[in-house]
């Protein structure tokens, strides 16, 4: 298990990046630290990894702390963004080196096996006798991961290593480091600014905003139940249609939309609502076109096709909003849809960002 306690990093320039951070992620489990460029979420990597000194806090590894172990002690293996890789080395000879250094460095013949049982699972033979120049990008970060796995750690950690590959690569990779870590049972530490790919790899997401965890949560919870207006937005591609509207009684009021409160399922109410205005969030999927209880009727301003999904853009209080249907759905532009709202999906937050709905 690794503990992070009361965890503060600032730099000599005074720039405060973590700002008392605790985090626990339990053995085995693969973990995604979740946030935008800047937000302390590398920061975080590097001192777990013992490479940057915090402040202030602690680092425990089962219970101890490892402040003070050097970072090759600690039985953590990273992969960089870069991949980190020895040009003048073959892939053989990249994946076995760590294995042939430290105090428990092992025989060559020893290291050579361990390296192509990592080879052959990172499906890498072919490109035995290979030196990185001549490999793809795909696979010079299979190399670094093969090299990180054959140290057979008790940590891994892992920073944005697939920002440099293609979508498809992306996604292959993807499943290839879960299928991994989880067969292996590695604890992992996977950072990262793209929500997708925290979404599919992970068991659970920390979101990390200014050198703080504002929710950690399993993918499909930190999706659905967002904890305040900050991590409803940063969730979803496209992200949440959010309105002002002014409360009026049992009904939530805009210029061209109304929200009957009492249709909503008042168990879900996390306070009372006595302000005057709130946001309410409906995400794309939660508008629905439909002729029945439509709540308002508008034009379609544009079509954009995202995959499975068409996403319709369309104007209402003065602004525009996005609804998404299937691929199927046949709706041109400039065509008048009615629309109406899943009531089930509705969110509601309080101008400062609190979550009352």
């Amino acid at each position: 298990m690794i503990e992070i306690e009361k965890l503060h990093k600032t730099y000599e320039n005074g720039k405060e990046v973590l700002t008392g951070l605790d985090l626990t992620v339990e053995d085995g489990k693969l973990l995604c630290l979740l946030g935008a460029s800047g937000s302390g979420k590398s920061t975080l990597l590097n001192i777990i990894a013992g490479l940057v000194k915090p402040t202030s806090g602690d680092v425990l590894f089962e219970g101890k702390s490892v402040l003070k172990i050097k970072p090759k002690d600690r039985g953590i293996a990273f992969v960089f963004q870069d991949f980190a890789l020895y040009p003048h080395m073959t892939v053989l000879e990249n994946i076995m080196f760590p294995l042939r250094v430290g105090v428990k460095r092992l025989s060559k013949e020893e290291a050579r096996k361990k390296a192509c049982h990592y080879i052959e699972l990172t499906k890498l033979e072919k490109f035995l006798n290979e030196k990185p120049h001549n490999l793809s990008g795909g696979h010079q970060q299979s190399v670094a991961i093969a090299g990180a796995l054959a140290q057979e750690p008790k940590i891994l950690l892992l920073d944005e290593p697939l920002n440099d590959l293609d979508a498809v690569l992306r996604s292959n990779m993807r499943e290839e480091i879960r299928m991994l870590v989880k067969s292996m049972n590695i604890t992992t530490i996977f950072v990262t600014h793209d929500q997708e790919e925290a979404l599919s790899l992970s068991d659970k997401i920390a979101l990390i905003q200014n050198g703080q965890i504002i929710q950690i949560d399993e993918p499909q919870d930190l999706y659905l139940e967002p904890k305040n207006l900050y991590v409803a937005k940063f969730m979803g591609v496209p992200s949440m249609n959010l309105f002002i509207m002014r409360n009026q009684g049992n009904q939530l009021v805009s210029s061209d939309l109304v929200i009957h409160t009492n249709r909503l399922n008042q168990e879900k109410f996390k306070s009372q609502m006595f302000r005057e205005d709130y946001f309410v969030g409906i995400r794309p999927e939660h508008f629905i076109i439909t002729e029945e209880n439509s709540l308002f009727t508008t034009n379609v301003t544009y079509k954009e096709l995202v995959g499975r999904e068409c996403i319709l853009h369309f104007r209402i209080n003065k602004k525009s909003a996005k609804l998404a249907v299937d691929t199927n759905c046949r709706v041109m532009v400039g065509s008048k849809i009615s629309i109406g709202i899943d009531y089930n999906s509705i969110h509601i937050f309080t101008i400062d960002g609190k979550r009352v709905y």
